[in-house]
């Protein structure tokens, strides 16, 4: 497995933010449905746990929404490892498009 650390800075009030990143995975699923599947979304306050299956790899991690940014913490299969820099650009570019003010 490899690590992936994402922080993508906001400036939306914590609770704007919180509420925009929730649900994200379901609606990625909506628009990917060929793709993306089994996803699951557990929150406890400003913190989410998250797994979902993409193209047969299982992927897993930890969402958190604090006052000034977002980090995301996942488990990459080693067959994604490669792909790690296009994941994270990709994530950092959707994740920022949704925390625009």
């Amino acid at each position: 497995m490899a690590e992936l650390d994402i922080t993508i800075p906001h400036s939306l009030p914590q609770q704007e933010a919180l509420s925009r990143i929730q649900g994200l995975l379901k609606k990625l699923q909506e628009e990917q449905k060929d793709t993306i599947k089994d996803v699951s979304e557990k929150w406890n306050g400003n913190q989410g746990e998250f797994s979902f299956s993409a193209k047969g790899f299982d992927l897993s991690g930890i969402l958190k929404v604090d006052e000034k940014a977002v980090t995301i913490n996942g488990q990459l299969p080693f067959a994604l490892s490669f792909f790690k820099g296009m994941i994270r650009d990709v994530i950092k570019k959707k994740a920022g498009e949704l925390l625009a003010d």
